[in-house]
């Protein structure tokens, strides 16, 4: 960890809340762009963003020095994340199971059939999106934030052969869907 984070949070332990303003204008916009790549919405990246540097601020106590902040709050931001899927998708299920329900001839768009004439910044994004999550936060920590494969292990909770796999299958499956896109 810097020095100079060192102290910020020793100030911001010892009661000084303005050092931890320091801490949110160097980091919020990194925070920010993982929630709204995670969710691909504005207020959710926003709300989420804030929920992170709260919990952050809420439990810096257990933050241990010998490693990185941002690591350590890019963490609490992936979990946020995920429970925010996670509580998303089961509500969107539940939303789409009552419409189909109360709509026998609802057609799943995710059943559709798209053929893109040629591969474009969108339909990479689009792609994406459809990975299963721990996929797409393994591609974008690794291609989007530049973490070495030992950071992103550390940041999922995994070891670096299971980060270098997970990227990996990642890769593979986004291929896959790029392919199907394209013919």
């Amino acid at each position: 960890m810097e020095e100079h984070e060192e102290n910020l949070i020793t100030e911001i332990l010892a009661g000084d809340t303005d050092a931890f303003a320091i801490l949110v204008r160097r980091y919020e916009k990194p925070i920010y762009n993982l929630m709204l790549r995670m969710t691909a919405s504005e207020a959710d990246a926003f709300d989420l963003t804030q929920d992170a540097f709260i919990r952050a601020y809420e439990n810096l106590n257990r933050f241990r020095p010998s490693g990185r902040f941002f690591n350590w709050l890019y963490t609490i931001g992936i979990n946020l994340a995920r429970d925010h899927l996670r509580k998303t998708k089961i509500k969107r299920k539940a939303e789409e199971k009552l419409r189909r329900d109360n709509n026998p001839l609802h057609i799943d768009p995710e059943q559709e059939i798209h053929l893109p004439e040629k591969l474009d910044p969108e339909q990479v994004r689009t792609s994406l999106k459809q990975l299963p999550f721990e996929y797409r936060e393994a591609i974008f920590l690794r291609f989007h934030e530049g973490l070495s494969m030992k950071e992103l292990a550390t940041i999922l909770g995994i070891s670096v052969s299971g980060a270098k796999m997970r990227v990996h299958r990642g890769v593979l499956k986004l291929r896959q869907l790029l392919l199907e896109k394209k013919f």
